[in-house]
């Protein structure tokens, strides 16, 4: 029989409590730090960097382990990882169930597919890039897995949980020691470019005279129809509205669980890569019910619109802000000791090469 007052009970509340401290003394802190408050820095990333920081010295004065790692399955994966991992898919969810705004435009699609190749033309050459580095290191360091450098488009164009996913991938079926670790150190990385890097990129361009900030652009005011549309459900109903997101948004989930459990009995050599997509098949999932239900609103079957935008943006932005500060809180630097330099290498030279490529693709 288990005590309340037993630290177990305690344990994931304290986890998720120091998780969203961190993110409330991060925003303070870029807010008081000028430097900082300058920066394009997510405060979902400097309060992961505090923890990592707070962690490490806790490590280094106590010889133990600052969170909790408890192991689950067997398979190493520690509390953070596992949270960046699910918050990962259900940021996506949410943000799929998100009603669309309409339609497109010829330009505005035009628009979106020059993104898209744009995009995937990135992900290529820093894929070719990172996996060049490595190979090369590879020959004359054996400890370092010669493919690890595809994370790199991971990391610096998916974020945390999708390095996470091919690091723990990298580590669990070909042996690479730290790879979930070296994964989330690359994400920190891809972020940290973009912020110092973008910072000095805007500015250069603000003193050009190329863009323009207005202060009323830095203030975001909605209407209440951006809140709620007049065939929405009530806010405050038999059952709270947000409720009734995040049921839509779990429930979603539970059925991708069930999808990824038939996939992996048939293809059973292909179950880390088929559970590494657990966000994609996320947003299949997710997307398939918000076309459900815009059918079954078509034909009168449900009166009301039950998903709301403004509410899924909110448990999405939740998400991504768990995902970023738990992965890159997860990073243990005692397994990156043979890899700083080529983790180093790889960083610059994918964010130097990736912003003249830009530069010159984009203009």
């Amino acid at each position: 029989m288990q005590n309340f007052w037993e630290y177990d009970v305690w344990a994931p509340i304290a986890l998720f409590g120091t998780l969203m401290i961190s993110l409330l003394g991060a925003n303070i802190v870029k807010k008081r730090v000028s430097f900082l408050r300058n920066s394009l820095i997510p405060t979902a990333v400097l309060g992961g960097l505090m923890l990592l920081i707070i962690s490490s010295i806790y490590e280094l004065c106590t010889d133990q382990i600052f969170f909790n790692t408890t192991y689950y399955g067997g398979d190493g994966a520690t509390t953070l990882e596992v949270i960046t991992y699910h918050a990962l898919a259900l940021g996506f969810i949410a943000t799929a169930f998100k009603p669309s705004s309409g339609k497109h435009t010829l330009k505005r699609n035009g628009e979106i597919f020059d993104t898209g190749v744009t995009t995937v033309s990135t992900y290529l050459l820093q894929g070719v890039l990172g996996l060049g580095a490595t190979i090369l290191v590879a020959l004359v360091a054996t400890e370092i897995f010669s493919a690890s450098g595809l994370i790199l488009p991971f990391g610096f164009g998916q974020g945390t949980g999708q390095a996470l996913n091919w690091g723990s991938i990298y580590e669990t079926d070909h042996g690479f020691v730290g790879g979930r670790s070296f994964g989330l150190s690359i994400a920190a990385l891809g972020f940290l470019a973009a912020s110092i890097g973008g910072v000095i990129h805007l500015n250069i361009l603000k003193h050009r005279g190329a863009i323009l900030v207005h202060e009323d652009e830095l203030s975001c005011t909605m209407s209440s129809e951006d809140i709620q549309a007049a065939d929405e459900i009530p806010m405050n109903g038999s059952m709270d509205k947000l409720s009734v997101q995040i049921g839509f948004v779990l429930g979603a989930y539970m059925l991708v669980q069930a999808l990824l459990l038939v996939l992996s009995s048939l293809l059973p050599s292909m179950q880390a890569v088929i559970y590494g997509f657990n966000f994609l098949f996320g947003v299949l999932i997710a997307t398939t019910l918000r076309v459900g239900c815009t059918f079954l609103r078509k034909y009168g079957v449900m009166k009301k619109q039950y998903v709301n935008g403004f509410l899924m943006d909110r448990i999405s932005n939740f998400f991504f802000d768990l995902m970023v500060v738990a992965g890159v809180a997860a990073i243990r630097l005692d397994t990156l000791e043979s890899y700083w330099g080529i983790m180093l290498f790889i960083g610059v030279v994918g964010a130097v090469v990736t912003y003249v490529y830009l530069r010159v693709v984009c203009t």
